[in-house]
């Protein structure tokens, strides 16, 4: 892979990697290191890529792998060292602003509510509902991203609907 073509892919899915990584990973340095990690190993694997259909999947799966393994290496890490390392980061990613529209602030309560309920979802059903409604993919593409059944996917989507909706209602 060229210079040029690695250029032109960051161009056309590097913001909505980026705001993938960020809904993924716990912190905004965690993200930016998956996000980095995500086109360097595009970039690695290079000529050998045979992408026909849908390049942003292809990045998606390569940074749900990688974050897969970044989770099963800390893992192992806490479990030998039996050190407990907090990977939660307070991130307001909206600021209050005092002259906001009373209407404004409650869409935003809501809209924060919904994010931190989707954040407390385990990865499983995290993951998918992550692709799924913010990244817009398909059944069949959220599958071929997860290496998973599509029944399997759209099952742990109605199961994480069931979670949020427990979760929300409280």
């Amino acid at each position: 892979m060229r210079q040029e073509e690695l250029e032109q892919y960051i161009r056309e899915y590097g913001r909505e990697l980026y705001s993938f990584c960020r809904s993924m990973a716990w912190n905004l340095a965690e993200a930016e290191d998956l996000y980095q990690d995500t086109f360097l190993k595009f970039y690695e694997i290079g000529d050998g890529l045979v992408i026909e259909k849908n390049p942003k999947s292809y990045l998606m799966g390569i940074a749900v792998n990688l974050y897969r393994n970044y989770k099963r290496k800390l893992s192992v890490r806490r479990r030998i060292a039996g050190v407990w390392q907090s990977v939660e980061e307070i991130d307001e990613d909206i600021p209050a602003d005092a002259r906001l529209l009373e209407e404004e602030i409650l869409v935003r309560e809501e809209c924060h509510a919904v994010r931190g309920a989707v954040k407390t979802l385990a990865d499983k059903y995290r993951i998918p509902v992550l692709l799924f409604y913010m990244e817009e993919m398909s059944l069949a593409e959220i599958a071929a991203v997860l290496k998973l059944p599509e029944g399997t996917v759209k099952s742990r989507l109605h199961r994480a609907k069931k979670i949020l909706k427990q979760k929300l209602e409280v």
